[in-house]
């Protein structure tokens, strides 16, 4: 998803939230491959987990090393272009196991795409993780689970976070907000540019129509708005970092929103674009940084 509803939404909203200056050294994670070890050596399983009437194709990227390990549920956004991948590996590489998936009816995961059936998948995944079988198999610590999820994923991530207490942490990259989508909507400008972007993106959906998803955000409005699930996170590790150029405006109502309930959440809002397209490394670097405050690893 990408800058098109902003066209209703006032561009001037400033953040009460301060800017955090980005600390000057990669994390080696980000640049360089760990020690190989024989006895527990790095991987990836490629599974389907159900979910409704459907299933999501996922896979598990496994971290090197014995013992449990803390895991990040990586969720991608509408339809799914940029999957994050390579923030996946810098995750795997500092130790922590990634679970990355495609919802229902995206990308030839069975079923029918919707907003709704994503919030499900994302929540499905979540308790998928926390099954004792996958625990067993794939060493998790089930006390370090966090979410992450950029764009569309971004409010998934908010939204299956403050559903379930026992998420260790949220990271947010430039989230979208449906609330703001619909408010949007009252011009011309702004319903003209959802609907040229929504069906762009339907190829890859099965499914989905611009009326469905559309009529999904505007009619329930008590579950499609990032405001509420940042309230309803409440003071969990949270950071958020918007692009300038892609959706930042929300990203900062959305750090606002959650300054209520969370004094220690964290907003930047970076001069690129939606997809950090020449950010990744620095995008990366953040993100292995906030998962070592939630759960240090030996990297």
């Amino acid at each position: 998803m990408r800058k098109f509803w902003l066209c209703g939404v006032a561009t001037s909203l400033i953040a009460t939230l301060p800017v955090q200056a980005r600390e000057p050294a990669i994390h080696p994670a980000v640049t360089s491959d760990p020690s190989p070890d024989a006895t527990h050596p790095a991987g990836m399983s490629a599974f389907v987990i159900p979910s409704g009437d459907g299933a999501m194709n996922a896979v598990l990227y496994t971290a090197a090393g014995g013992g449990l390990h803390p895991t990040l549920l990586l969720l991608h956004g509408f339809p799914g272009n940029e999957q994050n991948l390579d923030l996946a590996q810098a995750v795997r590489r500092a130790g922590w196991h990634v679970l990355t998936l495609h919802y229902r009816g995206s990308w030839g995961s069975p079923g029918n795409f919707s907003f709704a059936g994503a919030s499900d998948d994302a929540f499905a995944a979540l308790q998928f993780l926390q099954q004792p079988a996958t625990v067993a198999k794939y060493r998790i610590d089930t006390s370090a689970i966090v979410v992450a999820g950029h764009s569309m994923g971004g409010f998934m991530a908010a939204d299956v976070a403050a559903a379930e207490p026992r998420v260790a942490g949220l990271f947010l990259i430039d989230p979208w907000d449906p609330a703001q989508t619909v408010a949007s909507l009252a011009t011309p400008e702004g319903a003209a540019a959802w609907q040229a972007e929504v069906e762009s993106d339907l190829p890859p959906l099965q499914g989905a129509t611009y009326d469905g998803l559309t009529g999904e955000i505007r009619d329930r409005g008590d579950k499609f708005d990032l405001g509420r699930r940042m309230a309803a996170y409440g003071r969990r590790p949270l950071s958020i970092i918007g692009a300038e150029k892609g959706i930042g405006d929300q990203a900062r109502k959305a750090a606002a929103d959650a300054q209520g309930a969370n004094p220690q959440a964290r907003l930047t809002v970076w001069p690129t674009d939606h997809s950090f397209s020449d950010s990744r490394i620095a995008l990366a670097d953040a993100l292995v940084r906030f998962l070592s405050r939630v759960a240090p690893t030996i990297r």
